[in-house]
């Protein structure tokens, strides 16, 4: 009788298991092919946030990179030549997503820093309008807090805002932090007030380095540099007009970028007649896009 009894409680035991493996399995067949609950595509949502923060550079990795302080100037080139300066910079900066010079061919490129207003920019605006060239504006927060209806008039008319920081500091001596919030607090604001969204960079001052350089592209900017300029913002000591348009003119090469300020009454003078003379020389106006 008690080998009976062991034998009905190990035949129950085993019938349980069994019973208990198949309702497993069962429930496993039925999820599989249910429909995901809300639960399931909340998890998968927070897996493509997580993976597209992750695609940036942690804090403790850009704190490590080298801070040393750059000055990008104006440099000297050839009439026509592509400065080898600015393609170098191309290269070595390439995986912090900065341009130093377009690519090598007939495309040109207007851009103008915006630090303050000196009564220019809507004359520019004009005949830009007139010219049907679209430029980048690289404006600080007290410019577009003092000028928003130039502001308003340089999106309506398809021109590009670039973010040129809120305080306009050297920003290779701000903290990590400190850095992105010159971004980033720009960028909201200009998004908020405007409704645009930013996306193109440029260093006050032309001050950058290498941790500057990763904190823009972690911010999801492009830095863009300049592959030709000249002494322009010294609004007390302008070249004369012929002089100027001639710098400007003799600067043109394969993929320029003119950083020009639109403080200046001799920018101001010369604008029109400098893109014909561009055109002229069979290079095309074109938009700089991210």
């Amino acid at each position: 009788m008690k080998k009976t009894g062991e034998r009905t409680r190990v035949a129950c035991a085993a019938l349980a298991l069994m019973a208990a493996i198949l309702f497993l399995c069962s429930s496993c067949s039925k999820a599989g092919n249910s429909t995901p609950s809300s639960s399931s595509q909340n998890q998968t949502q927070s897996y493509v946030l997580t993976a597209a923060v992750s695609s940036k550079m942690p804090a403790d990795k850009l704190t490590s990179l080298d801070n040393t302080c750059v000055g990008w100037g104006v440099g000297k080139t050839e009439i026509g030549r592509r400065p080898s300066y600015a393609e170098n910079c191309n290269l070595k900066y390439k995986d912090y997503n900065a341009l130093f010079v377009g690519e090598d061919n007939k495309n040109v490129y207007m851009t103008f820093d915006e630090g303050y207003e000196n009564g220019y920019t809507a004359p520019i605006l004009d005949t830009l309008k007139e010219k049907g060239v679209k430029a980048v504006f690289f404006v600080t927060y007290d410019y577009v807090k003092r000028n928003p209806n130039l502001v308003k008039q340089m999106i309506a008319e398809g021109h590009t805002l670039g973010n040129h920081s809120w305080s306009h500091p050297s920003m290779p001596s701000k903290s990590v932090e400190g850095a992105e919030q010159e971004i980033m607090k720009l960028h909201n604001y200009v998004k908020e007030e405007f409704g645009y969204e930013m996306t193109l960079f440029r260093f006050p001052m032309g001050e950058y380095s290498t941790r500057a350089l990763a904190v823009v592209k972690n911010c999801g900017y492009k830095s863009i540099f300049w592959s030709f300029a000249y002494v322009d913002w010294k609004t007390d000591a302008q070249p004369p007009a012929a002089e100027a348009l001639k710098k400007a003119t003799n600067g043109a090469h394969n993929g320029a970028i003119y950083l020009l300020h639109a403080v200046s009454s001799t920018n101001n003078a010369i604008l029109g007649q400098l893109i014909d003379d561009i055109k002229a020389q069979g290079y095309n106006w074109s938009e700089l896009k991210a």
